[in-house]
């Protein structure tokens, strides 16, 4: 007997403009003015019919439940049809800490729904799932990494306004985002926006970054900004991140925060001066050190379970550097 599949509902705000040529799309690479709302449904196959840590794609529309991940609802909401469904999503699930995860380069929509799904679903996370896509053009080429890079810098003005809606919904208590990679350049900016502003931010408690393609002395600086009142910080990275030593190379040798050596200087120093949680999984290997953070299951996605489960923060540790296992 096949054991039956999960349903993950994810709720979206997006700068992403609607599909007009693809209804399947839902949402374009095409950038919008408004931020817009809406929920997909994901249904996913039991942990014994798929690889956990993977996105198992269907071969051809619609898939098949038993074994693909497959989208069984998508609608289109406006802003209080988004607020209800956040409430709906809490009281149905029994949970009060909403998650906003915030997807890197070369992500189209679907990418981005998926894989917040999957990493959901693994991790036996605690939450209310938020996605905030930006519209990278999810393609692999210097063009497309160029027109990402200046969307994403961008788009850190809709994510805060994101924020302030799953703020202020009463059925939230607490807030963690997630973000990928130059998802992270949108995070600092919402953080810089939000900052001058704490008093809005006050639900907000944890800010995990994974493989941030972000200059290392723009991190720091927009962390410092922020005071003490701030929310948690932990950073995921990998030295032997390949995308990111060729972000390097295109920004004409920025160091990203994503493939330093913590135990390094000036970047040890400047990481325990602000109070950050660093967690190194070089040595956790695999073929893509980019995303491993998403497929190590057991590690990362199990320590945020374990965390947000017991009401913990990121930074609770004694330790300033954690390895992930």
């Amino acid at each position: 007997m096949v054991e039956a599949a999960t349903q993950v509902p994810i709720l979206v705000g997006t700068t992403r403009a609607r599909s007009s040529g693809d209804a399947g799309e839902m949402f374009s690479r095409e950038a919008s003015n408004e931020l817009a709302f809406g929920q997909v449904t994901i249904s996913i196959p039991s942990d014994g019919s798929r690889t956990v840590g993977e996105i198992q794609w269907p071969i051809s529309p619609p898939g098949d439940p038993r074994k693909d991940f497959v989208t069984t609802s998508a609608d289109y909401l406006d802003r209080a049809a988004f607020e209800k469904a956040v409430t709906t999503v809490a009281r149905s699930k029994h949970r009060s800490k909403a998650m906003i995860f915030i997807h890197g380069v070369n992500n189209r929509f679907d990418d981005a729904v998926y894989r917040h799904a999957q990493f959901v679903q693994d991790g036996g996370l605690p939450v209310i799932p938020v996605l905030f896509s930006w519209p990278s053009q999810g393609a692999a080429n210097l063009g497309s990494y160029e027109h990402d890079r200046k969307v994403a810098m961008q788009s850190g003005v809709s994510l805060a306004q994101l924020l302030d809606v799953v703020t202020l919904n009463l059925s939230v208590n607490e807030i963690t985002l997630v973000c990928h990679s130059m998802g992270c350049l949108v995070t600092l900016d919402a953080l810089r926006v939000k900052a001058p502003r704490r008093g809005t931010m006050s639900k907000l408690k944890n800010v995990a970054m994974v493989a941030p393609d972000v200059a290392f002395d723009e991190f720091i600086n927009v962390v410092e900004g922020m005071g003490s009142r701030r929310p948690r910080i932990g950073l995921f990275l990998s030295q032997d991140d390949v995308a990111l030593k060729i972000s390097k190379s295109i920004s004409g040798g920025t160091n990203c925060v994503g493939d330093i050596n913590p135990e390094e200087e000036p970047y040890r120093s400047a990481i325990a001066r602000q109070k950050i949680l660093v967690f190194d999984l070089t040595h956790l290997g695999g073929d893509d050190s980019h995303s491993r953070a998403f497929d190590a299951i057991n590690t990362v996605m199990g320590m945020l379970e374990r965390r947000l489960a017991q009401g913990q923060q990121l930074g609770e540790d004694k330790s300033r550097t954690v390895s992930a296992k």
